[in-house]
């Protein structure tokens, strides 16, 4: 195991439990004790757990991982999902699309669509309109596609703007289809995220368009979180992958939301 995967574990764990011992850790994620008390000692020094004695404990109960510690966690299944959800997003299109994992593989792959060609009126194949730094970063370079960035304030964790200046903006514009990454979603109150400024912006988002399609794996299908986004009869589309509990998929298809299994 690479020493990302293990810190993913390790904060992993204490999102399930609230608190983790050494000596417990050490034999489930195959390394020594003092490996891990040197792990433990590194996401300390990132404000990301507390070290006790022995061990450590979670210091939120939401517990919301920076992005750069998520990156890795079911890639294969982010990779299928964004496929997925690519596909569905219609040339010459305006597009929302906030942060996350999900989310950003999913710009990547709308990046790579082949079929996407630029107009000869203006050169532009699709409009994206994103309040995710890191998103508008790696797609700049395509020059077919338009790149528009909400202000706001960054977020660390998740680089995504959020904010009154965010607000203003996506108040003034009308999308096709929104995209968001989401950190659960239950079948009864909807899409969810950790932090309520980023739900507030990514609820406008949302609100501005005319389709909307959540992005899930299946490990946050049935979670819920702080902050909600958007009541689950007002979501069009999930796309998730095929290790989703299909009893689940029942209730969600029961609630009106057309499910895609990637």
């Amino acid at each position: 195991m690479k020493r990302y995967e293990r810190l993913n574990a390790i904060l992993e764990l204490l999102a399930e439990d609230s608190k983790l011992d050494v000596d417990t850790a050490a034999p489930r994620l195959g390394v020594s004790e003092a490996t891990i008390r040197r792990d433990l000692e590194y996401l300390a020094e990132q404000q990301l757990l507390t070290r006790t004695h022995g061990g450590a404990v979670a210091n939120s109960t939401s517990y919301d991982l920076p992005l750069r510690f998520k990156s890795s966690r079911h890639p294969q299944e982010k990779q299928r999902i964004a496929q997925a959800a690519a596909a569905l997003v219609p040339a010459g299109g305006i597009i929302g699309v906030n942060g996350g994992t999900t989310s950003t593989e999913t710009a990547r792959a709308i990046g790579a669509r082949a079929d996407l060609t630029p107009s000869q009126a203006d050169g532009v194949a699709l409009t994206l309109v994103t309040n995710a730094l890191n998103i508008a970063y790696e797609l700049t370079v395509r020059s077919h596609i338009k790149i528009v960035v909400t202000g706001g304030v960054a977020r660390s964790s998740s680089y995504e703007l959020t904010g009154p200046l965010a607000s203003e903006m996506l108040d003034q514009l009308h999308l096709d289809v929104a995209l968001l990454g989401v950190d659960g979603i239950d079948p009864e109150l909807g899409a969810m995220t950790h932090n309520e400024g980023e739900a507030t912006i990514n609820r406008l988002l949302a609100d501005r368009a005319r389709t909307v399609i959540v992005l899930a794996d299946s490990t946050k299908l049935g979670k819920r979180a702080f902050a909600r986004i958007r009541p689950i009869e007002r979501v069009d589309t999930l796309v998730t992958d095929d290790r989703a509990d299909p009893e689940l998929i029942k209730r969600f298809t029961a609630a009106g939301v057309r499910v895609v299994i990637a």
